[in-house]
């Protein structure tokens, strides 16, 4: 087991903490950027969905996960993104500029619905946000000249430096790095006076604002941002599908996002990785699993959801800290064997029940 001993507070701040720890990332990355040579295409694609849906969820876990604001309605956002860069895409721009123009766009959307926001919270912003994300769908529905309405819309393959990244190899390496650069950014935000201001503001809002903590400003601050990343994340998916329609952003994508954070791990970077590639293997999973069921289970529909739901209450229950904090158990019973002991756990978990249920 590592010791660390922090003699000066920049080691508080640091992207890395240890050798270690600089190890495994970059061993990871390398064989990131390896995948598109060892596996086959199908595959290639599903890791560039998991990309994308991993910038989709680090944009809803700064805003649920480290702010704590709760929001089902951004697949709106999602959608904004989507539309932005397939209109520019129509119009011959090349990626970087419909990513630039996504983002802005879903951060003015973000500030729109977190403005009058900020008057509630709880129950009460998340039906906020739903009615948001239900009125976006509705106008992607009736924006027909530029949304192409319900018939949908075909989006051009995306270019970069006048090449057209229309293989699933060039594809993934784009999203390697837009998620890699957005990763840095969430980090970097994270350990910033901002990235504290909204964990103070999940934490306590009254302990926030007595600290001087402007509530108004960095719960805006929080949307846009979150708002933004998730434009990006629609861009990409956009270009990867190649033909969008509205009832691809409603609310059952926006659950899937919030399934995303909590089975991933709220309050967690790596969270969000581990929820994106939850949501992409699991409906295979289920795919695969229907050949051992019997046909009256099989064959049933609305599997999928019903899986879904139960998936998302077991971990409200019992593992709030979801995959990542599984991950944490299992290597802290593995660093400490034979050590450990069964109630290491139980006073945090007692207390998070105790939190869930106020």
């Amino acid at each position: 087991m590592r010791f660390l001993f922090k003699t000066d507070y920049q080691q508080d701040t640091r992207l890395v903490k240890h050798g270690g720890q600089g190890f495994w990332y970059g061993t990871l990355l390398l064989v990131m950027a390896a995948a598109p040579v060892i596996l086959p295409s199908y595959w290639v694609s599903q890791l560039s969905f998991v990309l994308i849906y991993a910038i989709a969820g680090l944009g809803l876990m700064v805003l649920a996960g480290f702010t704590g604001l709760l929001s089902i309605g951004h697949a709106a956002f999602l959608g904004v993104g989507a539309y932005t860069a397939a209109f520019l895409a129509g119009a011959g721009m090349p990626l970087p500029v419909s990513l630039l123009a996504a983002a802005v766009l879903s951060a003015a959307a973000g500030v729109v619905i977190g403005l009058p926001a900020l008057r509630v919270k709880g129950i009460y912003l998340a039906i906020a946000t739903l009615a948001f994300g239900f009125i976006v769908e509705e106008g992607m529905a009736r924006w027909e000249s530029v949304t192409g309405g319900n018939n949908g819309k075909a989006v051009k393959a995306a270019s970069m430096l006048g090449f057209p990244l229309n293989t699933e190899q060039s594809f993934y390496y784009t999203c390697l790095i837009i998620c890699v650069l957005v990763t840095l950014g969430v980090l970097n935000l994270l350990r910033s006076s901002t990235g504290r201001a909204f964990v103070a503001i999940r934490d306590s809002e009254i302990s926030a604002q007595s600290m001087g903590i402007n509530l108004s400003r960095y719960k805006t601050v929080s949307f846009a941002f979150s708002a933004a990343l998730v434009g990006i994340a629609g861009a990409l998916y956009a270009h990867k599908l190649r033909f969008i329609s509205p009832e691809q952003f409603g609310i059952l994508q926006s659950i899937d996002l919030l399934l995303l954070v909590v089975v991933g791990g709220l309050g967690s970077v790596h969270g969000a990785f581990l929820g994106a590639i939850f949501l992409i293997t699991m409906p295979q999973l289920i795919a695969l699993s229907k050949d051992w069921l019997p046909p009256a289970i099989s064959q049933a529909a609305g599997m999928q959801a019903v899986v879904y739901g139960l998936v998302l209450m077991a971990f409200v229950l019992f593992e709030p800290q979801g995959l990542y904090g599984r991950w944490m158990k299992m290597r802290t019973y593995l660093e400490l064997f034979p050590f450990y002991r069964r109630g290491m756990f139980k006073r945090q978990k007692s207390f998070q029940k105790s939190e869930r249920l106020k």
